[in-house]
């Protein structure tokens, strides 16, 4: 059964919805907690693909967090070897950062909450992205922005943030939204991280309770692109 690699920056920013589709596809992931010390692998040899998820640092902290770089050269090798990537929040930014993009604070602001974003004509012949609504309004929590990497297409953009989504080669995705939020991750986010929401001057509750409104049609739409990202996985 091939190994998913899940790197992972905060105990509440975990899989999500995207458990799912690899389990559809029959694959298997070990997590590598770097907020509790877990060294990031050397080398992607012997793994089936490799995701980065979120988190509340900056790929810019490289001084304060220096297994940032590690991350990146991760990366590196799996984009070597032909391998599936996929970056989550923080980890769109790490690979958008490895692919020579430029990351940094979002002179626009932070886009924390549920917020529309426009998909780009180049999502409709996406093979993850095709076939999806136009407009959406998944879940976000970053404060931070990255350039469209070199080479890369651009899939989604926000009011406040030109991009959102894209890919590199076919086989890298980066998603600055949160696709793989379920309610409980929205709930356990707005719980750990409350102090950024009183910073922000955001409403929890209301926060929470709009995932009710999101939610269903989100839901069925991440299947669908987690899955899709998952299928050329040789899970045997």
């Amino acid at each position: 059964m091939a190994k998913i690699y899940v790197l992972q920056h905060h105990p509440v920013e975990n899989l999500g919805a995207i458990a799912h589709a690899l389990e559809g596809a029959a694959l298997a992931w070990q997590y590598v907690r770097v907020y509790d010390g877990q060294p990031v692998p050397a080398s992607m040899k012997g793994a089936g693909g490799l995701i980065v998820m979120g988190g509340p640092m900056g790929v810019y902290q490289t001084d304060r967090h220096p297994w940032l770089r590690d991350e990146m050269r991760l990366i590196e090798d799996a984009m070597k070897l032909n391998l599936p990537v996929l970056g989550v929040c923080l980890g769109a930014q790490i690979l958008a950062a490895a692919l020579g993009a430029k990351v940094d604070r979002n002179p626009n602001g932070k886009e924390i909450g549920w917020h529309p974003i426009r998909l780009d004509a180049s999502a409709k012949h996406d093979r993850l992205m095709r076939d999806l609504p136009a407009t959406l309004t998944p879940f976000h929590w970053h404060g931070d922005i990255f350039d469209l990497p070199p080479g890369a297409a651009l899939l989604a953009s926000s009011e406040k943030t030109p991009c959102q989504a894209f890919r590199h080669g076919d086989k890298a995705y980066g998603f600055q939204f949160h696709f793989e939020v379920t309610r409980e991750g929205v709930s356990a986010m707005a719980d750990a991280f409350a102090k950024e929401l009183n910073r922000e001057n955001i409403a929890a509750d209301r926060m929470i309770a709009q995932a009710a409104e999101f939610m269903p049609s989100l839901e069925k739409i991440s299947d669908t692109v987690f899955s899709r990202w998952a299928s050329p996985i040789q899970g045997t």
